[in-house]
């Protein structure tokens, strides 16, 4: 293979640093982009989904793209991990879940252990035999109906939900100085380290996130569920899910928040949530593979990586920060729309 050229390097750095966090595949994008350009971008794609690619130039140029991204999501939550790994920390001396975020942490755990057994067993055969065009393309299609499903399975559950009997008080839980409502400003929100599912009616409401009351972890109305209500069993659950990411096409992002979806979290718990579960499986998967950095394969491309692992790091950051925001109010319907167009124009061309 011909070295890996700057332009190359900055251009599937930024694509991987905006695609991984988006919700359309940063995989299925980084098999088809080249592809579709031809070439030697195409021959890139090739040496990555050969199954003796281990020794690859290209293999360890995205191992650097991948820690550039887990340290731009590092970064970004600085803040929640911060107090996450304390609170995990916490819980291995005393052996309890008394807070949120306590319980938020072994979330993270719980939904993190079928991903990372599933790619250690399978992460190579999966590259080698769906990391090509044609597949990439109808798994990107596929990608794009999962999320326009769970949107719509979304729609259906708040639909019932409206007939329900609205709520008319507000329970809230004391933290501090003052009551907080028992819903999103939990440990991701402000308040890091409220009792978990211990309400105290007596207490007078306060304004939530959106401004509206919240109880039990419910919105009235919508009976949006709030992220620190999820049982261990549906975060195993959520963490299956993401295990569909191995799949060039499937969204690691998007699939982790159609999980969240399906179990009622609102977009912008289900996207943090997906945000904070991606961080530890990427910066893992880039950890294990980081001393092919320092072998013969990446010898000659020392400059192509760092001009690559500074862009996808940048283009993460900015990725993470506009969709944190657009999530509060806005859905998954407008990525599914760009994955079914972008994966059916990609089988016609592969076909």
């Amino acid at each position: 293979m011909s070295d890996l050229s700057y332009l190359q390097a900055v251009v599937i750095g930024g694509l991987q640093g905006i695609t991984e966090l988006f919700p359309v595949s940063s995989l299925g994008h980084s098999v088809l982009v080249p592809a579709l350009i031809g070439g030697s971008w195409q021959h890139l794609v090739t040496e990555n989904a050969d199954g003796n690619s281990s020794g690859s130039p290209y293999l360890a140029f995205v191992v650097a793209l991948h820690v550039a991204t887990a340290l731009a999501l590092l970064a970004f939550f600085r803040r929640d991990w911060a107090r996450i790994i304390r609170a995990f920390g916490t819980t291995l001396r005393t052996h309890k879940v008394r807070t949120s975020t306590e319980r938020l942490a072994w979330l993270i755990v719980v939904a993190t252990v079928p991903v990372g057994l599933t790619g250690l067993v399978l992460e190579r055969t999966f590259r080698t035999l769906f990391a090509k065009p044609l597949a990439a393309a109808v798994f990107l299609t596929l990608n794009g109906l999962l999320l326009l499903l769970g949107e719509r399975l979304r729609r259906t559950s708040q639909a019932r939900a409206v007939t329900a009997p609205a709520v008319e008080t507000l329970e809230t839980v004391s933290v501090g100085d003052g009551p907080v409502p028992a819903g999103p400003t939990g440990s991701l929100y402000g308040v890091t380290d409220r009792p978990a599912a211990q309400p105290s009616p007596s207490a007078p409401p306060a304004p939530s996130k959106s401004s509206s009351p919240w109880v039990d972890g419910l919105r009235p109305g919508a009976r949006s569920r709030t992220l620190d209500t999820l049982s261990y069993k549906e975060a195993g659950v959520i963490g299956l899910f993401q295990t569909l990411a191995l799949f060039a096409g499937i969204s690691r992002s998007g699939i982790t928040m159609v999980g969240g979806l399906l179990r009622g979290l609102d977009h912008e718990d289900a996207a943090k949530f997906s945000f904070l579960l991606a961080t530890p499986v990427i910066l893992a998967a880039g950890l294990l593979k980081l001393p092919s950095l320092t072998g013969p394969a990446a010898a000659d491309i020392h400059g192509q990586v760092l001009a690559g692992f500074l862009t996808a790091g940048v283009a993460a950051y900015a990725a993470v920060r506009f969709l944190s925001r657009y999530f509060t109010t806005r859905t998954l319907t407008p990525f599914a729309v760009y994955c079914l167009l972008a994966g059916a124009i990609s089988i016609v061309r592969f076909a």
